[in-house]
């Protein structure tokens, strides 16, 4: 079964990521706006999202890995862009030569800079572990980095942009622990005598709950993509609007069952079979089977034929379920539900 005969979809309302990103960016003002568009958007597709949060108030740009942020590069993107992943293989020379900005989270890392030879100096943030345990220096090997950076510096081969950390968003008490250990982590690298421009914490968790956190950069994530952090509170509460929707059609009916054309090939998320709903003819049906390139929807008593929209999630203005909802039945988070889709053609509305 291929896309095309199912007309599946993906479609990304560019006026709702706009929507967000304005509301995020005001929420936190005079904090600056920083957008992870990481793991392609979230799914949404990196280059047409990267353009529009920058025109909405982004002030940078956040990828993972560095051949991502030398896409932006290559496509444009003149705005400050950060990527932190880094492996041994991580071409740091062609980073620098791009003007990225570089997440350093320990001395070999530093040192592969350096080593790339450039002449003009790259631009760091370095980073330290608070708790997460994800990446970043070690409260013991802190010093030792900050230290090796400012004589970096000194000989004009670095400029330290950032002191920045992840939160673990474990709970209020956890994260109100780690934004004291990076308040000393602050204090420890200015005594040793850097002089970073920048410092940030937060994501979107902190960045709405914790006015605190938000220091000068806040890393806005899932939630310029519509979807909570929080379980407590939906994307809606918070005055966010879901960015991307699924849609499909009807290929056959038979005994009942419905099938359409997206599968777990396309990103559905198998754990959530058996609980999951779809939105046919402004009814939720129930899905009872999953394969690679398609699923069974069960329809019994209702009049569907081939052809007819299947909504497997999207906003829930009509009813369908949200990627939310969806995140609930897998036992996941939302992002995951987002992220994973692929295989489909994007429309950008």
């Amino acid at each position: 079964m291929t896309d095309e005969t199912s007309d599946a979809r993906v479609e990304i309302d560019l006026d709702a990521f706009r929507h967000n990103v304005r509301t995020l960016s005001e929420l936190v003002r005079p904090a600056a706006t920083m957008l992870a568009i990481k793991a392609d958007a979230y799914g949404h597709g990196m280059l047409p999202l990267a353009a529009v949060a920058l025109e909405a108030g982004a002030t940078s740009l956040a990828v993972l890995e560095v051949p991502a942020a030398l896409a932006l590069r290559h496509a444009g993107i003149t705005a400050p862009v950060f990527a932190w992943l880094h492996g041994e293989h991580t071409d740091f020379g062609a980073a620098i030569d791009a003007d990225v900005d570089l997440g350093i989270s320990a001395r070999w890392q530093l040192d592969a800079v350096l080593a790339a030879g450039r002449e003009t100096p790259a631009r760091l943030h370095l980073k330290i572990d608070t708790g997460l345990h994800r990446n970043g220096a070690s409260r013991e090997d802190w010093p030792a980095l900050v230290a090796a950076a400012v004589e970096a510096q000194r000989l004009g081969r670095i400029v330290i942009v950032g002191l920045w950390s992840h939160l673990a968003d474990a709970s209020p008490e956890d994260d109100a622990a780690a934004l004291d250990a990076f308040r000393l982590a602050v204090e420890v690298a200015r005594g040793l005598g850097a002089e970073p421009e920048l410092l940030h914490l937060a994501a979107s968790s902190a960045g709405i709950r914790m006015p605190q956190a938000r220091l000068d950069v806040v890393r806005f994530g899932i939630a310029a993509y519509g979807i909570s952090p929080f379980d407590d509170r939906s994307g809606r509460d918070l005055g966010l609007r879901p960015v991307m929707s699924v849609r499909a059609r009807v290929v056959a009916v038979h005994d009942g069952l419905a099938t359409i054309g997206v599968g777990s090939g396309h990103g559905i998320h198998p754990p959530a079979i058996g609980a999951a709903e779809v939105l046919v003819g402004r009814q939720r049906r129930r899905i009872t089977a999953l394969d690679v390139d398609a699923l069974s929807i069960d329809v019994e008593g209702m009049q569907v034929g081939a052809g007819d929209e299947v909504i497997v999630f999207g906003p829930g203005d009509d009813g369908e379920p949200t990627a939310e909802e969806w995140s609930r039945w897998a036992g996941t988070i939302g992002d995951e539900i987002v992220a994973r889709v692929r295989r489909l053609p994007r429309v950008y509305l």
